[in-house]
């Protein structure tokens, strides 16, 4: 069977157009396959941040469902220590509550500060800070599209497409583990 496979493959190299109408449905297929998930009940149990590669990925039982894209703060380097430094936060998290009327189209709230961030700020004697969240882009960076991760320009939030926070909206529960790691 190796070889009639072996056969098959050889004589495809004189069709340079077989093999790209071939390359293009397996492409496509697998697009198709790798989207099928936002049309079942699959949920995201796991969100994983890596700062430094300026991505999110959801995952469902250790796999991986989709991964974004994103803007971080404006000064997304080191953990977040005190309130308007601009930066994200490290660590662990869950998503705690959701707003749809979010001036960044729709927003994922993060349980910043956790227990270890309260007790760094309060060792320093200043305000953790808060209300960070996953959203998209909203009407006045819109225009941007996906380019909008090129640039870091959050306040400390994460910022996606508003398409791609209609999807993780539809696919991440309150209550979903997010780890922020730089």
């Amino acid at each position: 069977m190796n070889a009639s496979l072996v056969v098959n493959f050889k004589k495809l190299k004189h069709y340079p157009v077989t093999i790209i109408v071939l390359f293009i449905f397996f492409i496509l297929n697998n697009s198709v396959q790798a989207e099928n998930f936002l049309s079942t009940n699959i949920q995201a149990d796991y969100m994983l941040l890596e700062k430094s590669s300026k991505r999110l990925t959801l995952f469902s039982d250790e796999k991986v469902l989709k991964s974004y894209r994103v803007a971080l703060g404006r000064n997304p380097e080191g953990p977040k220590l005190v309130k308007g430094d601009k930066r994200t936060p490290e660590g662990r998290y869950i998503i705690d509550s959701r707003n749809p009327d979010s001036k960044y189209h729709l927003s994922l709230h993060i349980s910043y500060p956790n227990e270890i961030d309260r007790e760094i700020a309060g060792i320093a004697g200043v305000s953790s800070g808060g209300n960070i969240m996953i959203h998209g882009i909203g009407d006045e960076y819109a225009w941007m599209g996906k380019f909008h991760a090129v640039l870091n320009w959050t306040d400390g939030c994460i910022a996606v497409t508003n398409e791609e926070i209609e999807e993780i909206w539809r696919l991440v529960p309150d209550g979903t583990a997010i780890e922020i790691r730089p």
